[in-house]
C-alpha cells in the first residue's frame, strides 16, 4: 500500500513540475514570438526608409545633371550676349562724315579760326576737371545700380540671408568680390554670424562669378546650387 502511494505522489509531482516546466516554456517562446514580430517590423521601416532615401538620391542626381548642363551652356550663352552687345567705336562712325560734310575755307580765315581754336584750349582745359568728377561718379553711379545677380548661387546664401544682404545694398558678386575686412565684419553684425564668410568663401565665389568664369567655379564649388547650398 505504501509502495502504491508513493508511486502515486511521485506521480502527481512529475505532472506538476512537467507544467511548470511546459509553462515557463511556452512563456518564452511566445517572447521570441513578440522579439520576431517586432524585428520583421523593424526590418519592413528600414526597407520604406531605403526606398525613400533611393528616391531623394535619385532627385539629386537629376537635379545636380541639370545644373551641371545649365552651367556649361552659360558661358557660351553670355559671350554671344557680350558680343551682340558690344557697340561699334564712335570714331569708325563720326570720322568719315565729319571729313565729308566739312566745307573749303579761303586761305585768308583759317588764320582767325586757328588764333580762335588756340585761345579756346585752355579754357577747355581748365574747365576739363571740373567735368571729370561728376562724369565718373555718374559712371560708377550707374555701374551699382545695375542688374542684380542670383546671390543664392553662392554657397551659404539662402533666401534670408540674401534677403538681408539687399537691405544692405549688396545686390552684386562683384560688390561681394570688392569687400575688405570692415566690410565683413560689418555684414556679419548684420547677418549674426562670426566667421561665416571666410570659412564658406563668399568672396572668392564672387571673384569667379563677378568674372564670368563659371568653369572655374563649377570646378571648384561643386555643390553650389544644390540641395546642400545653405
Amino acid at each position: 500500500m505504501s509502495t502504491f502511494f508513493y508511486m502515486l505522489l511521485a506521480f502527481v509531482v512529475g505532472i506538476l513540475a512537467g507544467w511548470f516546466i511546459w509553462g515557463r516554456l511556452r512563456g518564452e517562446l511566445d517572447s521570441l514570438r513578440g522579439d520576431l514580430d517586432r524585428t520583421r517590423s523593424e526590418r519592413d521601416r528600414l526597407r520604406a526608409d531605403n526606398d525613400r532615401l533611393k528616391g531623394e538620391l535619385d532627385a539629386c542626381g537629376s537635379a545636380r545633371a541639370d545644373l551641371e548642363s545649365r552651367l556649361r551652356n552659360a558661358p557660351a550663352a553670355k559671350a554671344g550676349a557680350d558680343k551682340a552687345a558690344t557697340p561699334a567705336p564712335a570714331a569708325l562712325v563720326s570720322t568719315p562724315v565729319s571729313a565729308k560734310a566739312a566745307p573749303a575755307k579761303p586761305a585768308a580765315a583759317k588764320k582767325p579760326a586757328a588764333a580762335k581754336t588756340a585761345a579756346a584750349k585752355p579754357a577747355a582745359r581748365a574747365a576739363a576737371p571740373k567735368k571729370t568728377a561728376p562724369a565718373k561718379k555718374a559712371a560708377a553711379s550707374k555701374a551699382a545700380a545695375g542688374k542684380a545677380d542670383n546671390l543664392r548661387r553662392l554657397i551659404g546664401i539662402g533666401p534670408v540671408n540674401e534677403r538681408l544682404l539687399k537691405g544692405q545694398g549688396v545686390t552684386t558678386y562683384a560688390q561681394i568680390a570688392a569687400w575688405t575686412d570692415a566690410d565683413v565684419k560689418r555684414i556679419e553684425e548684420v547677418l549674426n554670424f562670426d566667421g561665416r564668410i571666410a570659412r564658406e568663401k563668399w568672396i572668392e565665389q564672387a571673384k569667379l562669378l563677378a568674372a564670368g568664369d563659371e568653369a572655374g567655379f563649377a570646378r571648384q564649388f561643386p555643390t553650389a546650387g544644390t540641395v546642400s547650398n545653405t
